[in-house]
């Protein structure tokens, strides 16, 4: 699903560090090796039909490699 982030991401939560992500490996391989974290939170996007829903999202990120493979994972609203 293709979505703007048009908010600021709150009450981000880690769920996961290094080896206890699952994707670990093809994160390391498309991206590049780092300290990856997986992390959650809620914030406010515009969908590609042009509404704007709070959703919870969910990403991958490693220190100088940033945000990579945002979802949403549910709707709040």
């Amino acid at each position: 699903m293709i979505f703007e982030v048009v908010d600021k991401i709150r009450n981000i939560e880690i769920i996961a560090i290094g080896s206890r992500i699952r994707e670990i490996g093809r994160l390391r391989k498309e991206f590049g090796p780092g300290r990856w974290r997986k992390l959650k939170g809620e914030t406010s996007v515009r969908l590609i039909n042009g509404k704007i829903r709070h959703v919870e999202v969910h990403w991958y990120e490693a220190h100088g490699i940033g945000r990579k493979k945002m979802k949403i994972k549910r709707y709040l609203d």
